[in-house]
């Protein structure tokens, strides 16, 4: 009785008589699988850095900056300007449809000076809640509290970029800096915060809101005291704003006399809108890209599938002496099947290794050298999608011909030359 091992020498020696050909079919697979799992992972790669870089401006978060108001709704000609306010702020704060809210005022205008240097960096007054919603890595001391906003405090917190200009080399917990000269004591340094090559919010200094607006209030005709640059607040569901957006748009429109309706009227940047549209794009490439390997794989499948059919038809004579001397239809369809499957596996591991190596390759080269980018990488489902290819390409490649081989009569595969 012939045994499985038995089996596996005969689809050895077939394999090894035609070298050549048993290599073109799984160069074929194995460029398949290995096209497939680096497409899926370039896919991969796109995604998780788009991802990543709106993770930097922070968590689940719509900005909402100052707008203008047509005067004729969707036309651009004859717009008043608003300005939003600290009442907008606590209005937007009693809002169910949110779960957090924070202010800001920033100016681009104002020098800060050390013993050392100086720069002149963006100076933003912001709310001790503002790490909570956006992205503040704090790398030395601490950020802003409640005392330092109710006290009107005159204390900064220093972006990276702008520690290392004013303070190069040397601590900065307890020194003293001016903006426009006016004295500020510095309490912490905020950690790295860029987007590719974007690290503007790296040279940002954090002050109170309260002591922005008393010495550095907005410039301009008319402006409200309280005005600020921006309004920015989370949904009170995660990852959704179809409740929050309309309800902010009803009390902007409300307390600055307009529609709601109008659109053109608000200026703002919704990460979360923003990240759906960019995960949609990614499945839709996903699918594409994994189609295109599907169907590379899909080919070779096809030609393993010929080349076992030549390989029963060359082997007839052998199949027919097989069994005149007492090999049974399984054992037949044994072989020939397992010379299908063996060559489909063995030629789908050979392309997940080399994929696999190809994308240590690229996460080596391009970690941190592309902006919005990271290196692909094996992504589980692909994986999967592949193993599960490779086990259908190969039952149909051994299959179908170990059947056509089994159905020989003997006698006429032994009078065919």
């Amino acid at each position: 009785m012939q045994t499985f091992g038995d089996t596996l020498g005969q689809v050895y020696l077939a394999i090894m008589a035609n070298k050549l050909r048993s290599f073109l079919t799984m160069f074929g697979i194995a460029w398949g699988v290995g096209s497939l799992l680096v497409l899926v992972g370039l896919g991969e790669g796109f995604r998780s850095g788009q991802h990543r870089n709106l993770s930097t401006f922070g968590n689940d978060v719509v900005m909402m900056f100052n707008g203008t108001i047509p005067a004729v709704p969707n036309q651009h000609t004859g717009m008043r300007p608003y300005r939003l306010t600290l009442r907008d702020e606590a209005d937007l704060r009693a809002l169910p449809q949110l779960r957090a809210v924070t202010a800001t005022l920033g100016r681009g205008d104002l020098y800060a000076v050390s013993a050392f240097s100086n720069t002149s960096g963006q100076v933003i007054g912001v709310e001790p809640n503002f790490p909570a919603i956006r992205f503040v890595p704090m790398d030395e001391g601490r950020f802003l509290d409640d005392n330092d906003l109710l006290e009107h405090r005159r204390v900064v917190v220093l972006g990276l970029k702008t520690a290392h200009l004013l303070f190069p080399g040397r601590p900065i917990l307890g020194e003293t800096i001016t903006i426009n000269d006016i004295s500020f004591r510095v309490i912490g340094k905020v950690g790295s915060i860029s987007r590719g090559n974007n690290d503007s919010d790296n040279q940002k200094l954090y002050v109170p809101l309260t002591t922005m607006q008393e010495l550095f209030a907005m410039k301009g005709d008319n402006l409200p005291r309280d005005a600020v640059s921006s309004i920015q607040y989370q949904p009170a569901t995660k990852g959704d704003t179809t409740a929050a957006v309309p309800a902010v748009h009803r009390v902007i429109a409300r307390n600055h006399g307009f529609d709601a309706s109008d659109k053109d009227a608000f200026e703002e940047f919704d990460t979360i809108q923003e990240e759906h549209m960019i995960g949609a794009i990614f499945d839709a490439m996903d699918v594409f890209l994994g189609g295109v390997g599907v169907v590379t794989l899909g080919l070779g499948a096809v030609g393993i599938i010929n080349i076992m059919l030549v390989s029963v038809t060359e082997r007839t004579r052998e199949i027919g002496i097989l069994k005149a001397i007492g090999a049974t239809k399984r054992s037949i369809l044994s072989q020939f099947f397992w010379e299908g499957l063996l060559i489909t596996g063995i030629s789908g591991l050979i392309g997940i290794v080399f994929s696999a190596g190809f994308m240590y390759l690229l996460d080596y080269f391009f970690t941190g050298k592309v902006p919005g980018f990271d290196p692909p990488r094996l992504v589980p489902w692909s994986a999967a999608l592949a193993i599960g290819s490779l086990t259908l390409c190969g039952v149909a490649a051994g299959l179908y011909p170990a059947s056509k081989a089994a159905e020989m009569d003997p006698i006429e595969a032994l009078r065919r030359e």
